[in-house]
């Protein structure tokens, strides 16, 4: 899988004769292979470049790009400056919400062409995900789900947020996960009023919340979800922040479908919290997009007004965090469509006591 022609096609939009692609994300994107390399996307052709470390695997790997290694003679930036001579490149996009200063120096001062930002070229086809790109995510989904039906048989009062971190993480990759999305967020108790607290050695304990957010990669993708149960009986208002939370979720994803900016989706969310007298304890945006990254765009939250597109995968997470006391957060991921969303987290969101 790669995504050549969709670049080459948008090309003419942003004025240019071709793109330059050095990002990991980019670079993935751009032609479907995990190395360390530079792409070079014209109307006409791509070139890739990458070194000895990956070229076998590349020449394997690769559709759709005439791939040239580096040498002791010629560096990736040198490889990358031939083309642009040979193809006759006047104007060079770039990814700048990836590229160093320093990179953009090196390049602007060798290559005989202009470099113009293009970053929004390739994010805006990465926000709308494809059928390929669905399936790799929900497969992703399906690992993480599997690998919380059986943590929630494994959690025991006496264990750390650590072990369950640990136990989280080997669950995943034993059912088929490439690695994680992220370092699992296993947080309980007070420690559950901190959205990204780090596992540590807090033991948990009966009548306590425990709040699990991760996810995995698979086939170059991500999954995220995040789930609150409970240890032992909760409290009455335990029991209401779980709901108020959950209704609020409920609420953002029937306010989700294409064409919605994030902003119309978060409020519907956030609504729901205010009303129930948490507002100020809902410090953190709804919902992030998801894909390649954990975090790419466009948001739900308090400030983008982009309209979602179609095939947008987005997070649907909103949380109340009552400092020093507890935390719940309840996480899917959604994709966007014409007349709704398609959500795909199968775990059960009701509260699960253990």
């Amino acid at each position: 899988m790669n995504h050549l022609k969709q670049i080459a096609a948008g090309l003419d939009e942003y004025g240019l004769d071709a793109m330059l692609v050095t990002s990991a994300p980019g670079e993935f994107y751009a032609v479907g292979f995990h190395g360390e390399g530079a792409v070079v996307v014209t109307s006409g052709e791509c070139r890739y470049f990458t070194d000895s470390r990956y070229i076998e695997a590349a020449e394997k790997q690769v559709a759709g790009a005439h791939i040239t290694m580096t040498d002791r003679s010629k560096n990736i930036q040198a490889l990358v400056k031939g083309a642009v001579e040979e193809l006759g490149v006047k104007k060079l996009g770039f990814e700048d919400g990836y590229m160093t200063v320093a990179q953009y120096n090196r390049y602007a001062g060798d290559l005989p062409c202009a470099l113009t930002p293009a970053n929004q070229l390739i994010s805006k086809l990465r926000a709308a995900k494809d059928a390929e790109e669905i399936e790799l995510m929900k497969k992703a989904q399906e690992i993480t789900d599997k690998a919380f039906s059986e943590i929630i048989r494994f959690i025991r009062p006496g264990m750390t947020e650590r072990e369950i971190a640990a136990r989280l993480q080997y669950d995943m990759l034993r059912l088929g996960a490439d690695k994680m999305s992220f370092d699992p967020i296993v947080v309980t108790g007070p420690n559950g009023s901190l959205p990204h607290g780090i596992p540590g050695d807090r033991k948990v304990e009966l009548g306590s919340f425990i709040t699990m957010d991760f996810g995995c990669k698979y086939g170059g993708y991500c999954s995220d979800m995040t789930r609150t149960v409970a240890v032992g009986e909760p409290t009455q208002e335990m029991r209401k922040v779980y709901d108020t939370v959950l209704r609020a979720q409920r609420a953002g994803i029937a306010a989700t479908r294409a064409g919605v900016p994030g902003k119309q989706i978060d409020a519907a969310a956030r609504k729901v919290i205010e009303e129930a007298g948490y507002g100020p304890y809902f410090g953190h945006g709804y919902g992030h997009s998801v894909g390649i990254e954990i975090h790419e765009s466009p948001n739900a939250n308090t400030a983008d007004e982009t309209p979602m597109p179609v095939g947008a995968a987005v997070s649907a997470e909103p949380g109340i965090y009552l400092p020093g006391r507890f935390g719940v957060r309840i996480e899917d991921v959604v994709v966007m469509t014409e007349d709704g969303c398609e959500i795909l987290t199968k775990s059960p969101k009701e509260l699960i006591i253990l």
